[in-house]
């Protein structure tokens, strides 16, 4: 099959089926990280928040699994081959978290909205893609090497669990299944949220949505003719990927990032059908643009800095139990409570 289809189609594939999961989480299991700050913050109400305590343990777990299994190399992934820098999770985090506010969405959370037919969001999509590649490979990036430079890891990989089993002479997938279980149960520990097991459901798949990412890339590059890079889903830099894709396709392969975005979108309008939702909208709010234009920004170079997103680090950097995605997480939590406490409080007065 591997032959038939091509290294960079199969490579695409996977990035589809996990993308479309993750769509469809979306719009059927309103898994949105945006909403869960909101929800827990304004509403009294952390049952979104704990939804992406479910798809972190369900992800963990599985990775754990498969690593020691042999079907997934999550050794081999950017998050634990890449030295952890604090500064660069805290300020990357902050400014993502805080542009998210701003915007409205993430950028998956965008992707999804645009499935449904709302076309304020593509602009979010557009400049936050953009501002991602400008600053990874782009005029910022000599910029951002100066500032945050990038260092290979050496030895032990730069990972919670990998760390602890070799300080302790623990078996590391022991170490990480106990852990992502902690996490679960501690999401699960909600009277409420139990109560929901829809949104259960759906934050599970979209931990099993990270989890094929790394399964089918792992084995794609185990029995393909050149040596593939192992990934997961995350959507800054797969945003500008995808553009440079759609205006180059002729002369460049089709990649995991291009099937991801393609996949999040199709499974978003999927759901938004079965859901009776979709609908075209477009902005009609000067100011709104203008926030959405910033915040968009501030999200892909804060994303570039941090080495992911809400669900690059929030997902797929966490079921690799990587030291940079708790802390890249709670400073896009902060980011974004101290955006919307702005835009609480009177943003237009400071705009």
């Amino acid at each position: 099959m591997l032959e038939a289809l091509g290294e960079p189609r199969a490579m695409a594939l996977v990035g589809l089926l996990g993308g479309v999961l993750l769509g469809l989480a979306a719009r059927l299991g309103r898994f949105c990280s945006m909403g869960a700050v909101e929800d827990a913050l304004y509403g009294n109400d952390t049952k979104r928040l704990r939804m992406w305590g479910v798809a972190i343990g369900v992800a963990i777990i599985g990775s754990f699994m498969a690593e020691a299994m042999g079907a997934a190399a999550i050794t081999d992934s950017i998050y634990l081959t890449t030295a952890w820098s604090p500064l660069t999770s805290i300020l990357g985090g902050l400014a993502f978290g805080y542009g998210m506010a701003l915007a409205g969405n993430c950028g998956f959370g965008a992707l999804a909205r645009v499935g449904g037919g709302d076309f304020r969001s593509f602009v979010i999509v557009l400049i936050m893609g953009l501002s991602a590649y400008a600053v990874l490979s782009g005029p910022l990036a000599g910029l951002r090497l100066t500032l945050f430079p990038v260092h290979s890891v050496e030895n032990i990989p730069a990972g919670i669990a990998h760390s602890l089993g070799g300080a302790l002479g623990i078996s590391v997938t022991a170490i990480g299944v106990l852990i992502g279980a902690a996490i679960l149960i501690s999401a699960l520990a909600n009277r409420s949220f139990l109560q929901k097991p829809q949104m259960i459901f759906w934050a599970a798949v979209a931990g099993l949505a990270v989890l094929s990412g790394w399964l089918g890339t792992t084995w794609i590059s185990e029995n393909g003719f050149a040596a593939r890079e192992v990934v997961s889903h995350t959507f800054a830099a797969p945003l500008g990927e995808t553009m440079v894709y759609l205006m180059t396709a002729s002369g460049r392969n089709m990649s995991f990032a291009v099937g991801s975005v393609a996949g999040v979108l199709l499974g978003a309008f999927a759901g938004s059908l079965i859901k009776g939702q979709f609908r075209w909208e477009a902005c009609d709010d000067p100011r709104e643009l203008r926030r959405q234009v910033f915040g968009a920004a501030l999200m892909g170079a804060g994303a570039a800095i941090a080495l992911g997103c809400t669900v690059g680090q929030g997902l797929s950097a966490f079921s690799t139990l990587a030291f940079s995605a708790p802390v890249t997480a709670a400073s896009i939590f902060a980011g974004a409570a101290i955006g919307l406490r702005q835009l609480i409080a009177g943003f237009e007065r400071i705009a």
